[in-house]
């Protein structure tokens, strides 16, 4: 039986998203992992508090909150067997459990401007986090780097992806079957 998991790419339109958009030229600098269709369970390495864009770590995202009602995103769909699916719940249920000895890698976002690779202990910026799940539950993302050095455009060219949508996330949550539909007819 396979599993469907999302991966989700966003831009919330914030300074700090302003800013690392200024340096990648891309149109979304955030990436998260979705365990359910209904967009409930979505993990990453971000804002601890929307408010406060410098105290960041593991955080459980609520992309119908403020921090998102804005948000630009692409959304893809990977199908998992079950026992990569399993590997990746438990892989987020272990780094959930110890989220206080998580931190965000402020400074691996530098070294990936420089192109420098760093690994920190359990230290995590979004796209490192998401490819280095996808990696431990057996999932190649096709990368020629470091996972590191991965960023969320280096996610989305992964092969094994589908695309779902791409627009407003507030649109997608509004009408999410009707997206979808309009996007498998074109």
């Amino acid at each position: 039986m396979n599993r469907k998991v999302y991966i989700l790419l966003t831009d919330t339109g914030t300074v700090f998203t302003k800013v690392i958009k200024l340096y990648t030229r891309k149109p979304y600098n955030h990436a998260s992992l979705v365990l359910d269709e209904q967009f409930d369970l979505v993990y990453s390495f971000g804002r601890k508090n929307p408010k406060n864009p410098f105290l960041g770590g593991f955080v459980r995202e609520d992309l119908r909150g403020s921090l998102f009602k804005n948000a630009d995103c692409a959304i893809y769909c990977l199908n998992l067997n079950e026992t990569q699916f399993h590997r990746m719940v438990n892989k987020i249920k272990e780094i959930e459990q110890r989220k206080n000895k998580y931190r965000y890698n402020l400074l691996g976002l530098i070294a990936v401007m420089l192109n420098v690779e760093l690994n920190r202990k359990n230290a995590y910026f979004c796209s490192h986090f998401v490819a280095s799940v996808l990696e431990e539950s057996g999932v190649r993302i096709n990368r020629q780097k470091p996972l590191s050095l991965v960023t969320p455009q280096d996610i989305k060219n992964c092969p094994s992806l589908e695309f779902i949508y791409e627009g407003k996330l507030s649109a997608y949550f509004e009408y999410p079957e009707t997206s979808i539909n309009i996007l498998q007819m074109s």
